[in-house]
Formats: C-alpha cells, sequence, structure tokens
C-alpha cells in the first residue's frame, strides 16, 4: 500500500492573484528542509504531496513541525479514483485497527466522481460496518474519523491529522534584523517574525568583560532553536564595550538605559542597511520595563526611519513565557548569565524620559566614531540547525 503526505496550506489559500507566490515557496522551503530525505514532491493550488521511504517517515515529521506555512498534514493511503477501489481498500485498512466507533468524512474535489459526497459517506460507513465485527457509527465524537479525498487523479485514505505550526512561509517577506538579548521576550519575537514569513539575521550586543562568553554561548543556543524553523541564521555579535562604558561614564544614571538603547537603534539600522534588512525586530512588550514605557519607546525610536517590529508588544509576561516554552527557549533563556540590556541597570531608570533630555545626555560624548567602529567590527557567524562545532567563538 503506497503512502504520501498530503499537506494542507490554510491561511495560504486566501491569498487570490499572489497565491502561487506563497505556494512555490512554502515547496522550495520543504524541499530544502527534506533534502537530506529520499522523496518526491509535488504540488498543486490546493494541496501539496510528499512521496517518502516509510523509515523516513518519523524524522520527516520533525521537519514539517518545524516548516511555517503548513496549516495541517496527513499520512495518506492512495487508491485510483473509483468505488471499488476505494472500498477495498479501505476495508484492508480497518481490518488491521482497532476502534469502536467511527465517522466516514468524504470530499469530493473531482465533482466528474458519479457519486456525491454524502452518498460515499452511506457507502463506505456501510462497508466498515459489514466488515467489521463489534463497532457503531458515531457522528459527533468517533474513535476513529476515516477521511477520504476523492480527487481525479487519485484519492486519498487518511485517519490521522497532524497540526502545523501554519503562519506564511519563510522567505515570502523580506528579511528583519533581530535583537536577540538572550532574555525570554526577543526569542519569542523572533519566532513570531518568522511565522509571517520573514526570515531573520540575528544581533547581539555584548561588552566583555562586563558580559561573559556564557552569556554569549546562550545567545549561541537560543539563534539555534530559532534555525530550526530556517535552513540557516547568521549572529552578528557586536562589541558594545566601549560605547556602554561612555555612557555610563558621561551620562545620568537615569538616563543611561534610554542612551543606550538609542545607540543600539543606530547600530541596527547600519546592520540592516549592510546586510539588507528591512525592519528592526525586538521582544519589546509595552510596559514591562522602563524602556518599554511608549514614551520610551518614543525616545528611543527617534533615532532610526526604520519600521521597528515589536511582535510581543501586546503579549503578557505569561503569554510569552508559554510560547517560550513551547519553542523550547525558555530553559535557555532563564540560564543566570547576565547581557549588557542587564549588567548595568540603574536603581531608578526614567520611565517617561524626555527627547531633549535624551539629546542633552547622548552629546556628552562623541558616540558617532564609536557608532561606526561597532558596525565595522562585528562578528559575523553561521547558525545552522544541526551543528553543534562552535568552540571557536567561546
Amino acid at each position: 500500500m503506497k503512502q504520501v503526505i498530503l499537506i494542507k496550506y490554510g491561511e495560504l489559500t486566501t491569498k487570490k492573484g499572489n497565491r502561487n507566490f506563497f505556494i512555490n515557496t512554502l515547496y522550495q522551503n520543504i524541499k530544502n528542509k527534506l533534502k537530506k530525505f529520499d522523496v518526491s514532491i509535488y504540488k498543486d493550488r490546493s494541496r501539496m504531496y510528499i512521496e517518502f521511504c516509510e523509515n523516513d517517515l518519523e524524522d520527516i515529521k520533525k521537519k514539517l513541525d518545524c516548516i511555517f506555512g503548513i496549516h495541517m498534514y496527513h499520512v495518506a493511503y492512495i487508491v485510483d479514483t473509483n468505488i471499488d477501489a476505494i472500498k477495498s481498500l479501505l476495508v484492508e485498512l480497518v481490518s488491521e485497527l482497532s476502534f469502536k466507533t467511527f465517522k466516514v468524512e468524504v470530499k469530493r474535489s473531482d465533482k466528474s466522481f458519479p457519486v456525491h459526497s454524502q452518498e460515499m459517506n452511506r457507502i463506505l460507513g456501510g462497508v466498515v460496518l459489514k466488515n467489521k465485527d463489534g463497532i457503531s457509527v458515531d457522528v459527533h465524537s468517533p474513535e476513529l474519523y476515516i477521511k477520504v479525498e476523492i480527487r481525479e487523479e487519485h484519492s486519498y485514505i487518511y485517519f490521522n491529522a497532524y497540526q502545523g505550526i501554519g503562519g506564511y512561509p519563510l522567505g515570502s517577506q523580506p528579511k528583519g534584523m533581530l535583537m536577540l538579548s538572550g532574555g525570554i521576550d526577543s526569542p519569542v519575537s523572533g519566532y513570531l517574525a518568522m511565522k509571517r514569513g520573514v526570515p531573520i539575521d540575528c544581533v547581539y550586543f555584548e561588552a566583555i568583560p562586563h558580559t561573559s562568553l556564557e552569556a554569549r554561548n546562550k545567545v549561541i543556543e537560543l539563534s539555534k532553536k530559532l534555525a530550526k524553523y530556517a535552513n540557516h541564521i547568521q549572529l552578528h555579535i557586536v562589541n558594545f564595550t566601549k560605547i556602554q562604558e561612555e555612557i555610563y561614564k558621561h551620562c545620568h544614571p537615569s538616563y543611561c538605559i534610554t542612551i543606550m538603547r538609542r545607540m543600539m537603534y543606530r547600530i541596527m539600522e547600519k546592520l540592516a542597511k549592510k546586510y539588507h534588512g528591512m525592519v528592526i525586530i525586538n521582544g519589546e512588550s509595552v510596559g514591562q520595563v522602563a524602556s518599554q514605557t511608549l514614551t520610551s519607546m518614543s525616545v528611543i525610536n527617534e533615532v532610526t526611519c526604520m519600521p521597528v517590529l515589536r511582535p510581543v508588544a501586546c503579549f503578557d509576561k505569561l503569554e510569552i513565557i508559554n510560547l517560550a516554552k513551547k519553542i523550547d527557549t525558555y530553559d535557555i533563556s532563564i540560564l543566570p548569565y547576565e547581557d549588557c540590556c542587564t549588567v548595568f541597570v540603574p536603581k531608578h531608570p526614567v520611565i517617561n524620559p524626555s527627547l531633549e533630555q535624551a539629546k542633552k545626555e547622548e552629546i556628552k560624548f562623541d558616540y558617532s566614531s564609536m557608532v561606526d567602529e561597532a558596525v565595522d567590527t562585528v562578528d559575523t557567524i553561521l547558525i545552522e540547525e544541526e551543528n553543534d562545532s562552535f568552540s571557536d567563538l567561546l
């Protein structure tokens, strides 16, 4: 009995004139993810099909679970589109299954097929009842759903449904630059941006010796978690030590975080232009800390004309934590290694900073040349999903 993985697009079906673009992007992403497997992939406007070796099924499912743009998929049996063939295969399949109640759902996409869906439901339900003892139909909460899709070239029978992660295929939007701090929020923001089709580069600001190599390794591990959803991710490590020391040497303590974030945004904009990013992404959540009040965001945002995407802006902390656990970044994020956003936090950071005062504070030192130097001396490394060798960076 030949099997195939049947992929349903979900949200992609709402697209009209550019629907093929999204489907083709998803097709390429699946092809790249499964390049190590012996598979054949083909598609149409409503479904995608993957022929595979049975021994690879579980490993392939793990890959599919990390591909944006898949609403749902099924492992289906292929059968010729005629009534007798469908009935015969169904009897063979259910004879190997254990269940007490069932329901048949037929979808007739091939309108030339002579029997309508409701009539096929009754025919196939009767065949199952006739050939299996001790069972009954339950249309509300059956133990076994029997799904049959009738199509022109082939028909498909399946009993399972695997939920995909949805969203848009990665690469259906231009690239974004993620400010990856090592905390809980920014990896979740990266995941949510990718779910909307935005490929990402990660940017980490470090201030050695004030931050540690363990903090850098933590960010590398978080990048690897995000790389599960792409073929690879570039991680740009910014040497922020000199800028941060100058800020805390010259600026009023209450404004240090505001000035630090303004410097980071300046650097992010330059890196975005250098690496062809279209948007800055971060893990800011409204009101969570002093730099994330709306007033603070406005003052900090003033230094850039580039759009800033804040995917978790309106999430509360528990919602963000739940997502972090879902994508397996939480346990890494809570490791006790401080980044440059937390290592110098003043006792009383300003909550509602003045733009005029922020500008007065930052001109107390020559930041322009240091910003350029930070951009020019960035260390860029390639993070690949299955590559565990980063010892040269630590």
